[in-house]
Protein backbone atom coordinates (compact mmCIF):
# COMPACT_ATOMS: atom_id res chain seq x y z
CA UNK A 1 0.00 0.00 0.00
CA UNK A 2 1.28 3.29 -0.52
CA UNK A 3 1.34 5.67 2.89
CA UNK A 4 -2.48 6.52 1.88
CA UNK A 5 -3.74 3.21 1.49
CA UNK A 6 -6.14 1.32 3.69
CA UNK A 7 -4.08 -0.96 6.09
CA UNK A 8 -3.44 -4.66 4.96
CA UNK A 9 -5.99 -6.41 6.78
CA UNK A 10 -6.99 -10.14 7.45
CA UNK A 11 -9.38 -10.85 4.87
CA UNK A 12 -7.60 -9.56 1.82
CA UNK A 13 -9.44 -8.29 -1.63
CA UNK A 14 -9.73 -10.86 -4.55
CA UNK A 15 -6.53 -11.43 -6.43
CA UNK A 16 -5.87 -8.66 -9.23
CA UNK A 17 -4.60 -10.43 -12.56
CA UNK A 18 -3.41 -7.29 -13.45
CA UNK A 19 -1.07 -7.07 -10.35
CA UNK A 20 2.89 -8.61 -10.05
CA UNK A 21 4.02 -9.81 -7.07
CA UNK A 22 7.38 -7.97 -6.78
CA UNK A 23 7.80 -9.10 -3.13
CA UNK A 24 6.59 -11.84 -0.96
CA UNK A 25 6.49 -12.38 2.50
CA UNK A 26 10.03 -14.18 2.81
CA UNK A 27 11.41 -11.06 0.78
CA UNK A 28 9.81 -8.55 2.65
CA UNK A 29 11.61 -10.34 6.11
CA UNK A 30 15.00 -10.68 4.52
CA UNK A 31 14.74 -7.32 3.41
CA UNK A 32 13.67 -6.11 7.04
CA UNK A 33 16.14 -8.35 8.82
CA UNK A 34 19.16 -6.54 6.45
CA UNK A 35 17.31 -3.03 7.57
CA UNK A 36 17.95 -3.88 11.26
CA UNK A 37 21.35 -4.71 10.31
CA UNK A 38 21.77 -1.33 9.02
CA UNK A 39 20.55 0.11 11.72
CA UNK A 40 22.53 -1.27 13.89
CA UNK A 41 25.84 -0.75 11.73
CA UNK A 42 24.82 3.14 10.99
CA UNK A 43 23.86 3.92 14.59
CA UNK A 44 26.27 3.80 17.47
CA UNK A 45 23.78 4.75 20.34
CA UNK A 46 21.24 2.42 20.04
CA UNK A 47 19.29 3.25 23.05
CA UNK A 48 18.52 6.55 21.65
CA UNK A 49 16.29 5.04 18.78
CA UNK A 50 12.61 6.03 18.12
CA UNK A 51 10.97 4.28 15.06
CA UNK A 52 8.05 5.95 13.98
CA UNK A 53 6.06 3.79 11.49
CA UNK A 54 3.66 6.11 8.62
CA UNK A 55 0.40 4.56 8.45
CA UNK A 56 -1.29 2.61 7.49
CA UNK A 57 1.61 0.35 5.56
CA UNK A 58 4.84 1.21 7.82
CA UNK A 59 3.21 0.73 11.08
CA UNK A 60 3.66 -3.21 10.56
CA UNK A 61 6.97 -2.32 9.13
CA UNK A 62 8.23 -0.62 11.73
CA UNK A 63 6.99 -3.30 14.69
CA UNK A 64 8.84 -5.77 12.79
CA UNK A 65 11.94 -4.01 12.31
CA UNK A 66 12.00 -3.36 16.51
CA UNK A 67 11.35 -7.07 16.58
CA UNK A 68 14.32 -7.48 14.81
CA UNK A 69 16.62 -5.21 16.58
CA UNK A 70 15.79 -7.06 19.64
CA UNK A 71 16.45 -10.03 18.01
CA UNK A 72 19.78 -8.63 16.54
CA UNK A 73 21.14 -6.32 19.47
CA UNK A 74 19.01 -6.54 22.46
CA UNK A 75 17.81 -3.55 22.77
CA UNK A 76 14.54 -2.30 23.00
CA UNK A 77 13.29 0.55 20.81
CA UNK A 78 10.16 2.55 21.32
CA UNK A 79 8.05 1.96 18.21
CA UNK A 80 4.94 5.46 17.63
CA UNK A 81 2.84 6.14 14.84
CA UNK A 82 2.00 9.64 13.38
CA UNK A 83 -0.87 10.63 10.80
CA UNK A 84 0.44 12.57 8.54
CA UNK A 85 -2.81 13.89 6.93
CA UNK A 86 -2.77 17.47 8.14
CA UNK A 87 0.69 17.96 7.13
CA UNK A 88 0.39 17.33 3.42
CA UNK A 89 0.65 19.81 0.95
CA UNK A 90 -0.92 17.72 -1.93
CA UNK A 91 -4.18 17.23 -0.07
CA UNK A 92 -7.34 18.57 -2.45
CA UNK A 93 -10.22 17.72 -0.04
CA UNK A 94 -12.86 19.73 -2.07
CA UNK A 95 -14.73 20.88 0.75
CA UNK A 96 -14.87 17.89 3.31
CA UNK A 97 -12.53 16.75 5.79
CA UNK A 98 -9.70 14.97 5.42
CA UNK A 99 -10.21 11.00 6.86
CA UNK A 100 -7.72 11.50 10.16
CA UNK A 101 -5.47 7.98 11.18
CA UNK A 102 -4.72 8.12 14.72
CA UNK A 103 -1.30 9.06 16.32
CA UNK A 104 0.40 6.93 19.06
CA UNK A 105 3.76 8.69 20.13
CA UNK A 106 4.24 7.30 23.60
CA UNK A 107 6.32 9.84 24.40
CA UNK A 108 8.70 13.03 23.28
CA UNK A 109 11.31 12.78 20.72
CA UNK A 110 13.51 15.36 22.03
CA UNK A 111 17.66 14.27 21.63
CA UNK A 112 16.07 10.86 19.82
CA UNK A 113 17.51 9.33 16.56
CA UNK A 114 14.06 8.82 15.41
CA UNK A 115 13.62 6.45 12.16
CA UNK A 116 11.04 7.42 10.01
CA UNK A 117 8.69 4.05 8.65
CA UNK A 118 7.29 3.96 5.44
CA UNK A 119 6.38 1.01 3.45
CA UNK A 120 6.42 2.95 -0.57
CA UNK A 121 8.77 6.06 -1.31
CA UNK A 122 7.88 7.94 -4.17
CA UNK A 123 7.83 11.56 -4.43
CA UNK A 124 8.53 12.31 -0.82
CA UNK A 125 5.70 14.36 -0.02
CA UNK A 126 4.60 11.82 2.62
CA UNK A 127 8.31 11.97 4.10
CA UNK A 128 8.19 15.92 4.17
CA UNK A 129 4.64 15.63 6.04
CA UNK A 130 6.33 13.04 8.12
CA UNK A 131 8.93 15.47 9.56
CA UNK A 132 6.15 18.41 9.94
CA UNK A 133 4.69 16.36 11.68
CA UNK A 134 7.63 15.02 14.14
CA UNK A 135 8.33 18.26 14.89
CA UNK A 136 5.28 18.63 17.11
CA UNK A 137 6.60 15.88 19.76
CA UNK A 138 10.40 17.75 20.27
CA UNK A 139 13.56 18.11 18.21
CA UNK A 140 14.79 14.66 17.74
CA UNK A 141 19.36 14.72 17.38
CA UNK A 142 18.64 13.17 13.55
CA UNK A 143 16.12 12.03 11.25
CA UNK A 144 16.28 8.90 9.29
CA UNK A 145 14.00 7.23 6.77
CA UNK A 146 13.23 3.68 5.83
CA UNK A 147 11.21 2.32 2.63
CA UNK A 148 10.32 -1.06 1.88
CA UNK A 149 9.91 -0.20 -1.87
CA UNK A 150 11.86 3.06 -3.32
CA UNK A 151 9.63 3.50 -6.62
CA UNK A 152 11.53 6.82 -7.67
CA UNK A 153 9.72 9.68 -8.84
CA UNK A 154 11.07 12.07 -6.18
CA UNK A 155 9.70 15.79 -6.03
CA UNK A 156 11.27 17.03 -3.11
CA UNK A 157 15.07 16.53 -1.97
CA UNK A 158 14.48 13.52 0.45
CA UNK A 159 16.50 10.89 0.92
CA UNK A 160 15.78 7.79 1.66
CA UNK A 161 18.24 5.80 3.95
CA UNK A 162 17.64 2.50 4.57
CA UNK A 163 15.55 0.77 1.00
CA UNK A 164 14.25 -2.89 0.98
CA UNK A 165 14.00 -2.77 -2.62
CA UNK A 166 14.57 -0.25 -5.47
CA UNK A 167 11.78 -0.51 -8.18
CA UNK A 168 11.84 1.07 -11.07
CA UNK A 169 8.14 2.50 -12.06
CA UNK A 170 6.20 4.65 -14.80
CA UNK A 171 4.22 7.40 -13.00
CA UNK A 172 1.22 5.87 -13.78
CA UNK A 173 2.15 2.66 -11.74
CA UNK A 174 0.48 1.65 -8.59
CA UNK A 175 2.84 0.15 -5.69
CA UNK A 176 1.13 -1.59 -3.30
CA UNK A 177 1.96 -3.15 -0.02
CA UNK A 178 -1.22 -5.51 0.56
CA UNK A 179 -2.30 -8.45 3.07
CA UNK A 180 -1.66 -11.66 0.81
CA UNK A 181 -5.21 -13.68 0.19
CA UNK A 182 -6.11 -15.60 2.78
CA UNK A 183 -4.07 -13.23 5.23
CA UNK A 184 -1.00 -15.39 5.53
CA UNK A 185 1.49 -12.38 5.77
CA UNK A 186 1.87 -9.61 3.51
CA UNK A 187 3.19 -8.87 -0.43
CA UNK A 188 4.18 -6.36 -2.49
CA UNK A 189 2.64 -6.03 -5.89
CA UNK A 190 3.02 -3.51 -8.90
CA UNK A 191 0.06 -2.89 -11.12
CA UNK A 192 0.80 -1.25 -14.08
CA UNK A 193 -0.58 1.68 -15.62
CA UNK A 194 -3.30 2.63 -12.73
CA UNK A 195 -2.53 6.07 -10.75
CA UNK A 196 -1.69 5.54 -7.53
CA UNK A 197 -1.36 8.63 -4.31
CA UNK A 198 1.87 10.28 -4.49
CA UNK A 199 3.81 9.59 -1.63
Amino acid sequence: MTSDSPAPSARASAPDPSAGVVLDELAIQRALTRIAHEIVERNEELGRLYLVGIPNGGVPLARQIANNLREIAGVEVTVGVLDTTLYRDDRLTGGTRPRLRRTEMPSAVDERIVILVDDVASTGRTVRAAMDALMDFGRPRAVQVVALVDRGHRELPIRIDYVGKNIPTRRSDHVELRAREGGDGMEVVLMQGLRGASA
